[in-house]
Formats: structure tokens, C-alpha cells, sequence
């Protein structure tokens, strides 16, 4: 920012106005940790620390801050030295140059002045020196440190569908890159072309040349290629959908599910092809899994993108493409835990693996490339458990993006809500024509317990496979077990601070989850943990378990009531849990803070505790010191709902191959299970429709559809220009004034959320609109259910079909008044013909503008 224009320059302002595009592809982070915000406040002598490690060298402005200051004395010469650290976070092999735009009254000096690089995540240090001959009392003097790998970013350049005729769409893309990079031939910039199923392309651009393209007629949308995260047996009986429902060889086999994730291990039993033909003659894709990767009749296909082959090395994949398509695997389990038959939804289906992901890296230039693959390849399904921390906006949002064209080839796309949850509008999944899955439980629970030494037992969350074989052990808190690090660090258990000789032998009590690893390094015999959570287990390399914070402060009052405290942890047990389906605690929610009148998330289905296939060379721990090795793992995560909702998914696309996406979508969502709002679940807002009900989807009686039309429809309404309209659509679409006028909520989807302004009265209406897919002849009587205080009219009431596919609309009335801010009303529309109820979700929620559409504007 200008200074002459802000009198109290960073004083005012900080490091400038904060820029949303650029953020997002910074080249270089400067990153602190917990220990180094320790370590700060104990160099500043802060009492609220017990103690602090004798020999703090240093003072706050040796933190790992991306801004430097200090405070000298007035009138003095200083020399002033700053140390900092940053990760690279931009091309793997860089090379940044220092530049220092200074005043007059200092002189500042970088150590070393150019930083190189050789891989992504490689840290680098360098010291800033400032000396100046004395500043008068309230004076100051400012510089800017600028690190500049003079190269290019990643970019995304989205030009929507292909141009229909002759057209070369890697011509077209080196002619526009041509134009805009004058000092290198576009094939160097070029990194890949989406050419297959949709038209685009990423490049190595610099910011200005980013610029000059998004300015061109024929770009829809151009944005930085960011770092997506992954959202990571007895399930499918959960549902009712044992081995003989979920289908016999047939239909099924000519099913092909595309898994957008880690790769897959292709040895596993769940993937191995006994009893299956060759690949349905539908099937365009081919098997580039790349260095020691053999395809077979039921991987059928596995592309690899930025890695050298498609083969699993974080688990992640095997797990989500077993539980959507995996094979009937009798007597899995982990340790004997969960024990049972592992399988997929529809064992018969044939797989496509597209390898996005490594460790901490899912590219989006990556995941576009897939969907350019996958749709194109010929899936019927695509699953992907992968997102942002935050919903963007359609055009830029390469999930969107990928998921649009695969609707507008007859494809559904289901992707998980995500795990930031319970947290209000941290859904991230949001676009319409993407199925939005988020994650409840199961039947099924993986609990543990630990019995102190004076009898009690307290029941914890933890998959343990250890047993300590009915032994107490001697139980000692973390703070006690060290003799390098102060009571704080120690209680926490932090890296370095158990000594071996304390924890020999014994159970350690940690203030923090991330404690069971110092545990493990440190030797100790097991960990008690604390947790947030009640409801999800993890694996740990040792044998432990997680406690609440009441029970974590039981355990604490009993080493503190006796002189030689002592415990035994149980290994783990499954349970019967009677409350089951409840929306996860960590399950994303919503309302939709894109669309803010489109219910997100769409369904949920099991997502806690899930067995699934895993590499038998990773620890099921994610610990390299856990020597175990298993072919089935558990998992929790939003990342293991969605392929469950896939299965569902590919089960009902193989009863109806001709269906289209949004009629299996709404299949789907009109027959799911009805799920309680409780005060933790937060309704419909955590758990969309309900939860999938596989038995009952392939005869939902009728369908919403809502077809391509539609949306460009919605776009129209959502103010998108009609050139960019039609480069999405690749058509001649255009919008017309009733088009410009369309509201979200009208929609054709099968649920139906409206915002509406706090305190004031209301009246909105749904208009919607049914095909028949049930019985040829049949009427249909509408039934509102309701505890709210809303009126709600269905005009007409009833719907009467005389032929299957026949189409019938309606329109929802719904009055009200004084919704308090954040306050939520809901009820559900019915329709039945006394063997078909088709079910919709209706929410109602007061609120400001922090989710307003443009719609609404």
C-alpha cells in the first residue's frame, strides 16, 4: 500500500491489503509452531508458564513472523538481526532472489541473498541484518523484503466445452499461450492440455501474463493450480444391503466406477479379477499405471498424474475403491477387529483408478486432467474424496468444473462434504449437479478402555490392537516424564521432551493427541490422549486410547491421589450402537455459502470406522516406527462416506442404464432414511435428505431431473455473461429476461432450502417439477410433515400419471415470519402412491448477507 497515502504506513496496515488470488500460490511460506510460540512468550518472560527451558536465546522478533520489526532505542546506533525460515510451496526446483526497497536512514542486508531449491516442501534459512545511526523518539523507518523466483505459477486456464466441427484444441492453446509469453516458445510454458472431454489447459504464466489470457474472448476463467486435501464390512449390512441385494454378476459388471484419489494396490484381494470377462465394450480408457502396475478384468483401467505410477502409497484409494467396488473378501478384519466380509456396493463393477494425490499433494491442474480422462475413458461413476478448506466459486473450482461436463455426458458425481464440521458453512462440496456426501455412523462402534488402579474404567475412543494381557502398568503424567522440557511442553508431550528412562515401561497421560508419537519415539509402554471428539477412533502405533476432557481430568485425579498410580488398556472391542445413523461430529455443514437457496450436503452415508482394503506395506498408522502390516485397514472421514454413497449409486445406474445423472442423484436423495435433528447434528444442514438407503433407491417412484438446461439456466440467474455461458455449455445458449430473473431455489432439486432477511415475515415458493418411474398408472397425494410453525401449501395436492416417464409440476408454498438470525425451520414434502414415498427436505433459515447469492443481490 502507498504510504504517502497512509500516515501510519505498516503501522496502519500491516503487510499490505490482502490479495485472494495471489494468496492462494504464495512461492514461499514462513511457517511457526507451537514450540515456537512457546518459545517466544518464554522469551518474554510470561508468567502464565510454570517454567520455561533455562537457555531462551533470543526475543519476539526471532519468531518466524512473515514481517520483521523491532523497537530500538532512540538516538543510538543499532544492528539488528532477523533469522527466518521458509518452505517452499511453489515449483519444485526454484531459484528466489532477494530485492530490499529501503529509505535512506537504514541499511538492511540479506544472508545468503538467493535461495534455490530443489523439491516442493524443502526449507531454506537466511538472517536479515538492519543498521541505522539512531532514530528520534516516536520515529520510524520502513523496508520491504522481497524474495522473487523471477519463473512462473501454475495456472488453470478454463475455456468450457469443445468447440463442436474441426478443432485442435493443443493448437488453439499454444497459439493463445503465444501470445500472451514473448520471451519463451509456449510448448515450454505449456504443462498440460485438457483436450478429451472439455476444453482448457495449465501453463507456467507469470501474474501480468495470467492477466493478458483471462482477458481473452475465449477464456472462461483462469486461476491458480492450488493443493486440494484428501477428506479421509459391516456398513453395507447396516444399510440392508447384504451380498444377494447389492446384485449378482450381469448388469453390475458392465459398471465402471472412476476413483479420483490415491491410486490403488492392485495385489489386494478386493481387486483381483477371478470370474470376471474382459472390460465392457463401452470402455474407452487404457491401464498407464505406470512403473510396476498390471491392470486386470477388474482394474480395467489407472492413469497417474505428476507421479511415476498409479499405484497406492498412502491408502487412502484403496480404501475409498474398495468400499465403493471392491470384491466380496470373507473373514477381513484388523487384528480381529470389525471382523466380517469386506466388499464393496457392487462387487460386479469394473474400476478405473486415477492417481491425483501423494503425499500432502492433490494438484487441481491434476484433478482436471482426471475428469478430462475419466469422462472421456467412459465411467459410469465418478468418486472423489477430495476438496478445499472452503467452497469456491463454480468457474474456479476444477471439481465443479470436471463434475459440469460429466453431468452433461450422463455421469454423476459424488464427492465428500469435507471434515471441518461442526462448524456452520464449512461445507465445500456445493455445486448442484455434484452429489455432496457427508459422513454418520454405523451400527457398529470401535471403542476402548482403560482400568486404573483403583478399579475404575473409563471408556475412551481408540483401534487398538495391542493388549497389555490384563496387566497394570505404572502410569506417569507427561510433565513428569522430562528432564529437558518445562511442565507445559512436557504435559503436552512434545517432541524431545520424554526421557527414556521415565516412560520406560509405563503408560504416559498427554495434554495433547499429537502426543502419542513423542510416546512411541520415546519408548513409553502406551498413551492416554485427549479428545474432542466421542464419536471417531483412530489407529495408534502403541497401545493407547483418547478420553474426553472429563475423563482425561479423572484419570489426572487419580495419579495425583496416590503414590504409584497404574493402568491397564484393554484392546479395542466392537460394540452395538442403537443410536445409529448420527451425522459425524467432524462432518462438514451446512448452508450452502456459495448457492446459499441449494441444500448442502446432499446425503450422508457410514463414515466412521470403516473397513476397507489398505497396502500391506504402509502402517496402518501412518507412523514409519509402526512395524504392522495389514491388506484391510479402519478409517474414519467424509472420505469414506462418499464412496459408499458411489456404490448406492453405481447400484442404481445398473438397475436404470439409461437414467440420467440427476434422476440417480435423486433416486437417491428422495428414498433415503429419514435421520433425527438433534442439537449436535444441526438437521438438515449435516445430513441433507438423510441417509442413503441402497435396498430402496432403484424404485424411487419418481425423480426430479434436472438436465443441462437447466443449469445454464441457473447461471443465467446467477448473472454469468452470455458469452461465457455459451463457451460453457458449447452451444448456442443464451439467457432471456425470465432467465436473468431465475431464483436458485427454483431449481428442479430434490430437496428445497430458501435464506430468508431475520426478523421479517415471509412467503416463498418452490416450483418443481416429477417424472414417473414407478408404476405407469398411478396417483400421487402430497403429506407435508411438520413440528415447525410454517404454513406450507402443495398445489395441486395430488398427481396423476398415466404413462411411465410422464412429467408433472408443482408448486410449494411456504409463509411464515420472525426467523431469528441463524435460526432454522424445516418440514418434509411427501409424495406417495401407497408403495412409493418420495420424500424432500425443506429448510428455511434467517440470516445476513455473509451467504447471499448474486441471485439475491
Amino acid at each position: 500500500m502507498n504510504t504517502a497515502k497512509h500516515a501510519d504506513a505498516e503501522f496502519g496496515y500491516g503487510a499490505g491489503h490482502i490479495n485472494p488470488i495471489k494468496a492462494v500460490d504464495p512461492g514461499l511460506v514462513y511457517e511457526a509452531t507451537r514450540d515456537d510460540y512457546i518459545r517466544m512468550l518464554c522469551s518474554m518472560n510470561n508468567t502464565h508458564f510454570s517454567k520455561c527451558p533455562q537457555h531462551i536465546e533470543g526475543s519476539p522478533k526471532d519468531l518466524n513472523y512473515p514481517s520483521m520489526a523491532v523497537r530500538v532505542e532512540e538516538n543510538r546506533a543499532f544492528t539488528v538481526k532477523f533469522p527466518r525460515t521458509v518452505r517452499n510451496v511453489g515449483l519444485a526446483k526454484s531459484s528466489y532472489k532477494s530485492n530490499i526497497t529501503t529509505g535512506s536512514q537504514i541499511n538492511v542486508m540479506v544472508e545468503p541473498s538467493i535461495l534455490s531449491f530443489k523439491s516442493v516442501d524443502e526449507r531454506q534459512s537466511f538472517v536479515v541484518t538492519v543498521a541505522g545511526k539512531g532514530l528520534p523518539a516516536n520515529s520510524m523507518v520502513s523496508s520491504t523484503l522481497v524474495w522473487n523466483d523471477g519463473t512462473h505459477s501454475e495456472y488453470i486456464v478454463y475455456m468450457g466445452s469443445l468447440p463442436e466441427g474441426e478443432y485442435s484444441p493443443l493448437s488453439h492453446h499454444l497459439s493463445l499461450l503465444q501470445e500472451v509469453v514473448k520471451d519463451s516458445s509456449s510448448e515450454n510454458v505449456l504443462v498440460r492440455s485438457y483436450k478429451r472431454s472439455f476444453n482448457g489447459f495449465s501453463a507456467k504464466l507469470t501474474s501480468e501474463e495470467a492477466q493478458k489470457l483471462a482477458s481473452k474472448k475465449e477464456v472462461v476463467s483462469i486461476f491458480p493450480s492450488t493443493t486440494l486435501q484428501l477428506q479421509t464390512t459391516r456398513s453395507w449390512d447396516f444399510m440392508g444391503f447384504n451380498v444377494t441385494a447389492s446384485g449378482k454378476r450381469g448388469t453390475h459388471s458392465d459398471i465402471i466406477v472412476g476413483v479420483i484419489d490415491t491410486g490403488i494396490w492392485p495385489e489386494s484381494e478386493s481387486f483381483n479379477d477371478d470370474g470376471f470377462g474382459p472390460p465392457p465394450r463401452k470402455w474407452r480408457g487404457a491401464c498407464e499405471g505406470g512403473e510396476n502396475f498390471t491392470c486386470n478384468n477388474k482394474i480395467i483401467g489407472a492413469r497417474h498424474y505428476s507421479f511415476s505410477s498409479a499405484r497406492d502409497d498412502l491408502g487412502h484409494g484403496s480404501h475409498t475403491a474398495s468400499t465403493a467396488a471392491g470384491n466380496i473378501v470373507k473373514k477381513a478384519s484388523f487384528y480381529g477387529l470389525a471382523q466380517g466380509t469386506a466388499r464393496g456396493g457392487v462387487p460386479s463393477a469394473r474400476i478405473s483408478a486415477y492417481k491425483v494425490c501423494g503425499p500432502g499433494s492433490c494438484q487441481s491442474s491434476d484433478i482436471l486432467s482426471a475428469f478430462d480422462d475419466a469422462i472421456a475413458d467412459g465411467v459410469d461413476i465418478i468418486t472423489i474424496s477430495i476438496g478445499g478448506n472452503q467452497a469456491q466459486e463454480f468457474d474456479i473450482d476444477v471439481i465443479a468444473i470436471g463434475g459440469f461436463h460429466s453431468m452433461a455426458k450422463g455421469i454423476l458425481t459424488l464427492q465428500s462434504a469435507g471434515n471441518d464440521g461442526p462448524v456452520s458453512g464449512s461445507v465445500a462440496s456445493v455445486a448442484p449437479w455434484i452429489f455432496t456426501v457427508a459422513a454418520s455412523s454405523m451400527d457398529r462402534r470401535i471403542i476402548d478402555k482403560v482400568v486404573l488402579g483403583n478399579g475404575k474404567t473409563l471408556v475412551g475412543n481408540s483401534v487398538n490392537s495391542f493388549s497389555l494381557k490384563g496387566k497394570k502398568f505404572p502410569l506417569i503424567y507427561g510433565k513428569s516424564a522430562s528432564r529437558e522440557c518445562k511442565h507445559l511442553e512436557a504435559s503436552l508431550c512434545f517432541s524431545g521432551c520424554l526421557d527414556r528412562a521415565l516412560v520406560k515401561g509405563k503408560i504416559v497421560v498427554c495434554d495433547d493427541v499429537n502426543g502419542r508419537t513423542e510416546a512411541k519415539r520415546a519408548g513409553a509402554l502406551g498413551a492416554i490422549l485427549p479428545t474432542s471428539f466421542e464419536d471417531i477412533s483412530f489407529i495408534l502405533p502403541l497401545p493407547g486410547l483418547s478420553l474426553t476432557e472429563d475423563k482425561l481430568n479423572a484419570v489426572k485425579s487419580y495419579l495425583n491421589s496416590t503414590k504409584k498410580p497404574s493402568a491397564n488398556i484393554l484392546k479395542s472391542e466392537a460394540i452395538k450402537d442403537n443410536a445409529a445413523p448420527e451425522v459425524a461430529s467432524f462432518s462438514s455443514r451446512g448452508p450452502n455459502p456459495i448457492i446459499s437457496d441449494i441444500l448442502k450436503p446432499d446425503a450422508s452415508a457410514p463414515g466412521i470406522d470403516i473397513l476397507a482394503a489398505f497396502p500391506p506395506v504402509l502402517s496402518p498408522a501412518d507412523d514409519p516406527s509402526d512395524k504392522r502390516h495389514v491388506k484391510y485397514s479402519v478409517m474414519s472421514g467424509t472420505s469414506m462416506a462418499c464412496p459408499h454413497a458411489a456404490g448406492v449409486a453405481a447400484h442404481v445406474k445398473a438397475a436404470h442404464p439409461d437414467w440420467s445423472a440427476s434422476a440417480i442423484k435423486s433416486a437417491i436423495m428422495t428414498t433415503a432414511w429419514p435421520m433425527n435433528v438433534t442439537e449436535r447434528s444441526e438437521g438438515e444442514f449435516a445430513f441433507g435428505s438423510g441417509h442413503v438407503n441402497p435396498v430402496t433407491a432403484t424404485h424411487p417412484g419418481l425423480v426430479y431431473e434436472t438436465q443441462k438446461s437447466d443449469y445454464i439456466q441457473l447461471f443465467c440467474g446467477l448473472g454469468y455473461s452470455a458469452e461465457k455461458i455459451r463457451q460453457i455449455s458449447g452451444d448456442n445458449s443464451s439467457c432471456s429476461k425470465a432467465a436473468r430473473n431465475t431464483l436458485p431455489r427454483d431449481l428442479n432439486y430434490p430437496s428445497m432450502a430458501a435464506k430468508v432477511a431475520a426478523e421479517e415475515s415471509f412467503t416463498i415458493k418452490f416450483h418443481r417439477t416429477v417424472t414417473n418411474v414407478g408404476n405407469a398408472n398411478s396417483t400421487y397425494k402430497a403429506k407435508i410433515f411438520s413440528r415447525s410453525s410454517l404454513k406450507i401449501k402443495v398445489v395441486p395436492g395430488a398427481l396423476s400419471f398415466k404413462s411411465l416417464k410422464e412429467k408433472k409440476s408443482f408448486a410449494v408454498t411456504i409463509v411464515g415470519r420472525g426467523l431469528t438470525y441463524n435460526s432454522t425451520l424445516s418440514a418434509s414434502l411427501v409424495w406417495s402412491d401407497g408403495s412409493h414415498s418420495v420424500r424432500s427436505p425443506i429448510v428455511v433459515y434467517g440470516g445476513g448477507d455473509e451467504f447471499t447469492t448474486p441471485s439475491a443481490l
